[in-house]
């Protein structure tokens, strides 16, 4: 299909894209993809705002239930060193979060449903709450679980939740997951519908340039975002892990600059379809360019997660290799964040939750 800068710019002045403009969009040139971005630029400054909202990232434990086979905390990976940060460690780190101004925490984690993970999680939500008086807001991401327990966080102070889908292709998630009990997609999927119904914020996302995966798949993945009504979105380039089962077919993998191009193009797309989200612009984009959280910024993405982590558990937490920032502090972290997003022309949302406005617009159609 012609991809000129004309026919790009006609894809782009259109209401609504369809899986076919998308593709195309996916496949532009350097020239093309520009024009994408200065789009999608626009849209961003008009519906959010010039505006970038941390989420101080605390990876609690790499304890992990499941077994899919892209990922390096994986239950069968016996070369990683296990650990969990007890209840104190978390604590204080949320507490450099909120002295820090930050707005909102994550709490991220391998996949469980034990119920002494459950209680502690519950525990957790409600000293957050007590330590910050209401006023950080709180992300989970910690997988499949319950609509009791889903609840039962919400009550106790979580207001949003990311589960990502990894692909919204069927035959795709079967070869990045095991097909059994413990990995199944229409749990995944009945899961975010719980979310949704629980008043979560919800959020999804995919990982991008997997092997097997399609330019069509890319492009379905962004209509599930938009059809399922997602609020918010953490998506970026897969990178391999040697000690994975699909790191056996990294010969099919496109080039890691194609890989983070492909992505910086998802999230442009992404935000001509869904103008009003919440964006994240993914850790992973930094192991591949040194700029790439503010590339993502500049063409759409408003969400950054600095790491808070404990320095010292960084390294066992790596669902990827190459991943940055693993020697740095939390201070050194955000330091370096802050002139990185002045650069990149964004203003921070010191002390703001960055909540996603579409949750809201899709909370009153419901009311």
């Amino acid at each position: 299909m012609d991809t000129s800068v004309n026919n790009i710019s006609n894809i782009l002045a259109k209401a609504d894209l369809t899986k076919q403009d998308i593709v195309s969009l996916l496949k532009s040139n350097v020239e093309d993809r520009n024009e994408l971005y200065r789009k999608s630029a626009l849209i961003k400054e008009e519906f959010v705002g010039k505006y970038t909202y941390y989420r101080g990232l605390i990876e609690f434990s790499n304890i992990c239930a499941k077994n899919c086979y892209y990922c390096g905390i994986r239950l069968d990976n016996k070369n990683t060193s296990r650990y969990e940060l007890d209840e104190k460690t978390i604590l204080s780190a949320v507490q450099f979060a909120y002295e820090n101004n930050y707005g909102s925490v994550v709490l991220q984690g391998g996949e469980r449903e034990d119920k002494v993970f459950v209680e502690k999680i519950d525990s957790l939500l409600k000293k957050i709450k007590k330590l910050s008086n209401g006023e950080l807001g709180v992300t989970l991401s910690l997988g499949e679980q319950t609509k009791d327990v889903y609840n039962r966080w919400r009550e106790s102070g979580a207001h949003r939740y990311l589960l990502r889908i990894e692909s919204s292709n069927i035959d795709l998630y079967y070869k990045l997951h095991p097909n059994n009990k413990k990995h199944n997609f229409e749990r995944r999927l009945e899961a975010l519908q719980t979310l949704q119904t629980l008043e979560y914020q919800t959020g999804t996302g995919v990982m991008i340039g997997l092997p097997f995966q399609t330019y069509e798949d890319l492009a379905n993945d962004l209509l599930f975002f938009r059809d399922f009504d997602i609020d918010m979105v953490g998506m970026g380039p897969y990178i391999e892990h040697a000690e994975t089962p699909l790191f056996q077919h990294k010969e099919k993998l496109l080039p890691l600059t194609e890989r983070f191009n492909l992505s910086l193009k998802m999230i442009a797309i992404l935000r001509l379809l869904m103008k009003d989200i919440n964006i994240a612009a993914a850790t992973a984009l930094q192991a591949i360019d040194p700029i790439g959280r503010e590339k993502a910024l500049k063409v759409g993405a408003n969400i950054i997660m600095p790491n808070i982590t404990p320095t010292i558990n960084r390294k066992n937490y790596l669902l990827y290799e190459n991943k940055p920032c693993i020697d740095e502090g939390a201070d050194d972290c955000t330091n370096c964040l802050e002139a990185r997003i002045n650069i990149a022309g964004d203003t921070i949302g010191y002390g703001k939750k960055g909540d996603s406005k579409h949750y809201y617009k899709r909370i009153s159609k419901k009311k």
